[in-house]
């Protein structure tokens, strides 16, 4: 009796441990934290699965480096070209697109590029650059950075060689990357869902905005169980599973700010 009774302790006393494991680190964008996005989607899914989620919100550079390092479960990243190489290297099980949203280029309504009004968002770069006008740059290997790099080489700019006083590197977030450009009434280019968010705003406003090369589109990955074994392979599919199912897809559909939608799900191409 008393090994049985020794038997039924030890299991209470494991069964609140085993608990409190039922849950995974995702490494995400500052665009799906910043946003608002992870506060309203994250409990939503917590309650229907009861898996808890820690997010760690860096730039995606930084978030693929995270799973490559296989300290996280699942990716949530914003950059295809960058998520394509993650997955060519092994470190991802499967690629799934959820979203989409779209960039938009910032300034200060003074506008002294006379970029406001154009569809054409590498003209409005090349006219930022003859007028070295202050420019903000996330400068993190974010998605948002490596979208900003690429609209400087479609403008025919080398900007590594280029940029001046007028073009400030950060190093940070969406967000304290635009309360510096509030500070500067400079140009930045951010994401429409942070943005939308963001109070801040001073001077400025969107000046740029529909270009087809402005399309940011979201992905999010299981980190490769076979490459890290620490990842937690069966509780990290549920929520990638989660997130591109009707459910998932539905609460992404209903967050707003304003009465305004940050993300579009697209996830039925999968």
């Amino acid at each position: 009796m008393d090994l049985i009774v020794r038997a039924v302790l030890l299991a209470a006393l494991a069964f609140p441990a085993y608990a409190q494991q039922r849950f995974i680190t995702v490494a995400s964008t500052t665009s799906t934290e910043q946003s608002g996005l992870f506060r309203h989607l994250l409990p939503i899914f917590t309650a229907q699965s009861g898996i808890e989620v820690r997010v760690v919100a860096v730039g995606t550079g930084q978030a693929l480096d995270i799973g490559r390092r296989g300290d996280a479960d699942v990716v949530f990243v914003h950059a295809k070209p960058l998520e394509e190489r993650f997955l060519a290297e092994g470190h991802g099980a499967k690629r799934y697109d959820v979203m989409y949203n779209d960039f938009v280029l910032i300034g200060p309504k003074s506008d002294p590029a006379g970029v406001a009004g154009t569809r054409d968002v590498a003209a409005a770069f090349r006219r930022i650059h003859a007028a070295r006008a202050p420019f903000v740059s996330r400068g993190d290997k974010s998605g948002t950075h490596f979208a900003e790099l690429e609209l400087w080489r479609l403008a025919g700019i080398d900007i590594a060689k280029e940029k001046g006083s007028w073009y400030r590197d950060t190093g940070q977030g969406m967000g304290p990357a635009l309360n510096t450009a509030a500070g500067m009434n400079a140009y930045i280019l951010a994401d429409r869902g942070t943005w939308l968010s963001f109070r801040n705003r001073g001077e400025l406003a969107v000046l740029v905005q529909g270009d087809q090369r402005l399309f940011n589109q979201y992905g999010v990955m299981l980190v490769n169980p076979a490459r890290h074994p620490s990842v937690k392979k069966e509780l990290g599919q549920v929520f990638v599973d989660w997130l591109v199912s009707p459910p998932g897809q539905k609460a992404i559909a209903d967050f707003k700010v304003q009465g305004e939608q940050l993300f579009f799900p697209n996830a039925s191409g999968n």
